[in-house]
Formats: structure tokens, C-alpha cells, sequence
């Protein structure tokens, strides 16, 4: 074993034998690492100009982007960078930099890059020739703001995939629809995509074709296709692709997309690899209240009698009326509670299926006027709308709806603290994202390239909430750390429209359909400016360090610059899980507890140990991981944040094997109750396993 590894691995085993840490151990571990590893395999140039004209010249950079700027400026923003000295605080922070995102030689034997030298890339490449914007960049990304993993990784890069690797598609009931969003799947899984697809508009099994009884085979034949299509089209053999695909409770074909995901499932329908979701109407909730049957039907009667494909209805509202109407057809009864068990059941099995709270997202949706949001990506965290396409056949041109992109940077909280000026850091996060979705153009999937276009789109999120509670000595689900995360992300609220409407003021230019929003007519501004401003306690006022809190004449303020000047970007906030540029940053993920306070990260033929941000000996006892954390107080943290998201959260739920499908569905429930708008995965620990991890680590 190298040195490095054997002295990061020591911080476990010292932890595993007296219950304390070694951080000095992790320290010297990181300083292995660059003598033996980075040092020795990392090229030298002479001078930065050298070093542009020589990674240009090979074939390593785009010289299109270069060329906006002077050398002198180049040369300047190095040195911007490397000025800050920094130094990766964690071994896992430094070799997940150098294995996954700094530049290489093509054989593999150099590295041709530093941080601070991928950090300069970034900020020109996405600030294309303002120069300004270039040094905010570097100044935000040395500091605060982290973009999403493929921005990271492909920015200047000749040889790069997109800057964008999270998709949303419809898929019409058509067989031209199927066979043409197969090609979409395989397509963005080649550019190393996570893609959603909707199957609620699908007709269920059993349902008629040109009139024939009992001749389509349903939505589990198509769901087994778009499996095999992420396994092969898998990045030239280094992953499979990854997909998810949503269906309505209500839909005729929900049982045996539930059953799916279990271990035990029938081969004809089991899904291995694909995720799976559903979309989840009040109603359901008001029938399980009640104790009540629910009826299932086919979008295809649906669509016969009203003209509107299932997903573009609320099942909620037409719920009654669908019972009512002799020409749509009650496929099938069930019980709901009986039916919310079985999802239970799998959940606790399997982990799926994700659930969207449809009406939450709909009714608190800023673009309802639009039309429905009717899934969510891979991660759960991405709610916008999307019109389905219609795909004639050949010699017919196409009618494009919009599905989407999901153009993702994150917030490091910790740091965003301690900026001099909040405001300024997140407009240059909203200009650098809104600069990726201009530059982004997925041909070959026209309505994604549509909707980009149209909607300029972004998530900005956060990450670090669990590490920078610990740092202020709070603990994650108190009262406390609910109240920070409701300020800071208000905050956060408020800044990205300040930015989006200065961005559209500049471009004189607002997004597709803005004059139809709530912010056109003012009406999403109306909770903020009727609120009263409360004194918060004095432990979240210092926790939020330099993050101001926003009043109500704030957001009275920013109501007319909004409606006078518009705003440039449709979707501004959206938390994703935040996994490997997590790591990078030294941060916890997201918003969620960490899972272990020093993590065990297995790679290949070694094993990385990583201590959670801030853990000391000190505040070992504070720092609860999630399967500690009361489930219920997680999720008033999260309901917090959600208030200020235009989109959505990816969030987790963290149950043991002590835990029934009772609780498990009252956990939902309550989230519900509190206005979550999505589930993501349910993850399980077994409490005999955590007895002996508890003692061995």
C-alpha cells in the first residue's frame, strides 16, 4: 500500500480502536500524496504563456475562447488564483481533484494541471471574453461557488463531453414517440447523461390499438427497453448510463411498476439498473385519509374524451369528474392505503420508488400559466415544465415540445458566510450558469435544445449545511439550523432574482412565456412583502456571518424592479445531492446530515477514508449522523429551505431495519403535510450491522 493511503487509512483505525481522531495522520496523508503522486507526475512550464501555447498547441484547450483575451489579462487572473494559496484540507479533497478532474496527459503519465489552473480554464472559458466576470469568477470559484461536475470537468477542454449532464424528456403515446426518445436515451447517455422520461401518457396493458381490444402490452415492455438502451450506450464501456422514468399513481399499469424494483420481481418486468418513480396527486392522500378505494385509469380514454394527455391534467382536480364520465373507463380498484404499503414495501426493499408531490409542485409553481410541471429528473431536484412533442412520421416535419436541460452549480455555505458581499457572489453564479445555458445546445434532442434556448433555465443550490451547522455549534434538526437554513436560503431567494433581472435588463431579453408568470403580475412577491420581520436568535445571526438578512421593503423593492425589467431565467434554484464536487470542496453534501462522520470511500483496489468537514474531538458528539437524526426534524429543516426554491430538493430519508412500512409511511406523509415536493431515495441501515460499525471503525 503507498504511503499516502496507509496513513489516511491510520485515521480510521485510530478512530476503530480509542473513538478519537488523528487528523494530523489525514494532514500528512495529503502531504504524501503531492510529494510522491502530484509532484512527480505533474509537468512544469517555464512560465503561464508556455504553458497556454504548449496545452493549445497539443490538442489539450480550445484556442477559440483563449483568444478573447490578451496574454497580459491571462497571465493576471494565475496569478489572481494562485494568490489565494490554497491548500486542499483533506487527502480526499486533494486525490479526487487530481484522479477525476485536473487535466492529464493522454497516456495518463502527466498531470498538466493544478486547481487553481482548472479554476482560471473555468472562469474564462464560461465568462467568454468579459474580463471582468472572468476575475469574479475565479473569486467566487476560490471561495464559494462550486459548478456541477460536467461544467468542471469539460470547460476548455478540446476533447470534452457537455456542460450539462441532467435531462428531462415526455414521451407521447405513439410508437414514433417511443422509438424516437429510445434515440434521445441513447444519445444523451452517450454524452454521460442522467435522463428522466415520462411514461404516464403511455396506454396501460391490456388497453386497445385501432380499436382492438386487449392489444397493448403497456408501459413495462418500453421501461425494459429504456433499461437496455442506458446499459449499452455507456460511455465507451466506463458506465452504463443512468435513467429514471416517472408514472401517475393513478395510471392503469402503477402495480406492476411499483413491483418493479423488488428483488423478487417477475423477470418480464423487473428493472435491475433503471430507477423508477411516481407521481403522487393530493387526492391519493385525502383517499388514504379516508380509507377509500381508488380508481386506476388509461391516459388513452383520457385523451379520447378531452383532449389532453393525462400528464397534462391534475388528476386532483379531475379526479371526480373522471369517476363521473361514462366514456373513461375505472380499469381497475384498489384500496389506497393498501396500495401506499406495497410502495412502502418496495421502498424499504429497493430504495424506489422516488415520489413527486404533484400538486405541490404544480400549485406552488411561479409558471403555472405555462402549463404542468409533470416529472422530475434523476435526482429528484429539477421541477419544470415540458409540453410534449408530437413525432409524425418520416417526410412530416416534427411538432417540438420543450423537455430540459439542467444546468447545476452549487454554493459552498460555509464560505458563502464569510464573503464580504453575498450579493455579489451569487450574481456571478447566476451569470456563470446563465453563460452555460447560452453556450449549451443539445442538437440532436431539438426539444431540449428549445427549451434551453427559451427558458435560459439554471439551479443554483447549496452544500456544506451540515458542516458549517457543526462549525457554529448547532446541532443538524434542531430549531436553530431550521431557522439558518430559512434565512440563508431567503437570501439566496432574493439575490438570484436580483440577479436574473439585471441580467435581463442588460439583454434586454426576459424568458419564454415571462408576461404569464407570477413574477410578471407581482404575485410571487406577495408572501415576502406581508411578512413580518422577526429577531432571530443570536446564535443563527452569527452563524449567518455576512449573509444579510431581507425584509419586507427588500422584497417590495425588487417586486417593481421585476415587473418593470423582467427576469432572464425561467428556473433559478434547485439543490442537487452533490457528490464528488462535494468532496473537492471539503464539504458536507447538500443540504443532508452526513451518514458517517468519517466515511469509508472504496475505489477500485483502495480505500480513502474521509472525516467529515470541521469534526473534532470536541464536537464529535454534536456531529449526529443521519440514521441518528429524527427523521420528522429533517424534514422541517428541508420544508424550510423549499419555501425559497423555485424547483426542488433531492431528499434523502434514512430509516433502519427497525422501522415499519407504518412509519415509514407516516414519514411521507408528514413531509407531505409540510410541503415537500419530492422523495428521493429511502436508504436503510441495518441496526445489527450499526451495532458492529459503531465499535469497529
Amino acid at each position: 500500500m503507498k504511503s499516502y493511503l496507509k496513513l489516511n487509512n491510520e485515521v480510521l483505525n485510530q478512530y476503530s480502536r480509542t473513538g478519537k481522531l488523528d487528523l494530523v495522520k489525514d494532514k500528512e496523508a495529503t502531504r504524501r500524496y503531492f510529494l510522491e503522486h502530484v509532484n512527480v507526475k505533474l509537468r512544469y512550464f517555464i512560465d503561464t504563456e508556455e504553458k497556454i501555447r504548449y496545452l493549445v498547441d497539443e490538442g489539450y484547450y480550445e484556442a477559440g475562447f483563449l483568444k478573447q483575451y490578451s496574454m497580459e489579462f491571462i497571465e493576471r487572473l494565475y496569478e489572481k488564483a494562485y494568490a489565494y494559496e490554497f491548500r486542499f484540507p483533506s487527502f480526499m479533497s486533494a486525490s479526487k481533484f487530481y484522479e477525476s478532474y485536473a487535466m492529464k496527459s493522454r497516456d495518463g503519465e502527466e498531470i498538466l494541471e493544478k486547481y487553481e489552473d482548472r479554476i482560471v480554464i473555468i472562469s474564462l472559458y464560461l465568462a467568454q471574453g468579459d474580463e471582468r466576470l472572468a476575475e469574479r469568477a475565479v473569486e467566487a470559484m476560490m471561495s464559494a461557488y462550486q459548478p456541477a461536475t460536467p461544467t468542471a470537468l469539460n470547460s476548455g477542454k478540446m476533447a470534452r463531453g457537455e456542460l450539462v449532464s441532467c435531462f428531462k424528456l415526455t414521451m407521447d403515446d405513439s410508437m414514433n414517440s417511443i422509438s424516437q426518445n429510445i434515440g434521445y436515451c441513447l444519445e444523451l447517455s452517450r454524452l454521460g447523461g442522467g435522463v428522466g422520461v415520462n411514461l404516464t401518457d403511455l396506454r396501460p396493458l391490456g388497453d386497445p390499438i385501432k380499436g382492438i381490444l386487449n392489444r397493448a402490452s403497456g408501459v413495462m415492455p418500453v421501461a425494459k427497453l429504456l433499461e437496455n438502451s442506458f446499459s449499452y450506450s455507456n460511455q465507451l464501456g466506463q458506465r452504463n448510463g443512468s435513467g429514471v422514468i416517472y408514472l401517475n399513481v393513478f395510471h392503469a399499469d402503477i402495480e406492476n411498476f411499483i413491483s418493479a424494483k423488488k428483488p423478487n420481481a417477475d423477470d418480464k418486468i423487473r428493472l435491475a439498473t433503471l430507477s423508477t418513480g411516481i407521481i403522487v396527486p393530493n387526492i391519493f392522500f385525502e383517499l388514504m385519509k379516508r380509507d377509500k378505494d381508488m380508481v386506476l385509469f388509461s391516459p388513452y380514454d383520457i385523451y379520447k374524451e378531452y383532449g389532453k394527455r393525462m400528464s397534462e391534467l391534475s388528476i386532483n382536480e379531475m379526479y371526480y369528474e373522471l369517476l363521473d364520465n361514462p366514456n373513461v373507463r375505472k380499469i381497475k380498484r384498489i384500496n389506497a392505503r393498501k396500495l401506499y404499503t406495497e410502495i412502502k414495501k418496495a421502498q424499504f426493499e429497493s430504495g424506489y420508488p422516488f415520489e413527486v408531490f404533484d400538486d405541490h409542485v404544480n400549485d406552488k409553481h411561479p409558471l403555472r400559466n405555462l402549463g404542468r410541471v409533470k416529472m422530475s429528473n434523476l435526482c429528484t431536484e429539477i421541477l419544470q415544465v415540458q409540453e410534449t412533442s408530437v413525432i409524425h412520421d418520416h417526410g412530416t416535419d416534427n411538432d417540438y415540445g420543450m423537455d430540459v436541460s439542467c444546468n447545476l452549480g452549487s454554493i459552498d455555505i460555509h464560505n458563502a458566510t464569510r464573503e464580504a458581499s453575498f450579493g455579489q457572489l451569487i450574481d456571478t453564479s447566476m451569470r456563470l450558469l446563465s453563460n452555460v445555458s447560452l453556450m449549451t445546445d443539445i442538437k440532436n434532442v431539438p426539444s431540449v435544445s428549445k427549451a434551453n434556448k427559451s427558458m435560459h433555465s439554471v439551479g443554483l443550490g447549496v452544500m456544506n449545511l451540515h458542516g458549517h451547522l457543526i462549525s457554529q455549534g448547532l446541532a443538524y434538526g434542531s430549531k436553530e439550523s431550521a431557522l439558518f437554513i430559512d434565512a440563508f436560503m431567503e437570501a439566496l431567494n432574493y439575490y438570484s432574482l436580483v440577479a436574473s433581472s439585471q441580467i435581463a435588463q442588460e439583454r434586454n431579453e426576459t424568458f419564454y412565456g415571462f408576461e404569464r408568470s407570477d413574477y410578471a403580475n407581482g404575485s410571487y412577491f406577495d408572501a415576502y412583502i406581508s411578512k413580518s420581520d422577526e429577531e432571530l436568535p443570536v446564535e443563527v445571526i452569527k452563524a449567518l456571518g455576512n449573509v444579510p438578512l431581507i425584509t419586507a421593503e427588500m422584497w417590495a423593492e425588487l417586486k417593481e424592479q421585476v415587473m418593470e425589467h423582467g427576469l432572464f431565467n425561467a428556473y433559478r434554484l434547485a439543490i442537487a445531492p452533490t457528490g464528488s464536487i462535494s468532496y473537492i470542496r471539503n464539504s458536507t453534501a447538500s443540504i443532508a446530515p452526513c451518514t458517517e462522520k468519517v466515511e469509508i470511500r472504496d475505489y477500485a483496489d483502495s480505500r480513502t477514508i474521509y472525516p467529515m468537514p470541521f469534526l473534532t474531538n470536541d464536537n464529535i458528539a454534536l456531529y449526529k449522523e443521519a440514521y441518528e437524526i429524527d427523521q420528522f426534524r429533517m424534514v422541517d429543516l428541508y420544508a424550510a429551505a423549499q419555501r425559497h426554491i423555485d424547483q426542488g430538493i433531492s431528499m434523502t430519508l434514512y430509516v433502519t431495519d427497525q422501522w415499519t412500512t407504518e412509519q415509514l409511511a407516516r414519514l411521507y406523509i408528514y413531509a407531505w403535510m409540510k410541503g415537500i415536493k419530492t422523495v428521493y431515495y429511502v436508504r436503510q441501515r441495518l441496526q445489527t450491522i450499526e451495532e458492529c460499525v459503531s465499535c469497529s471503525i
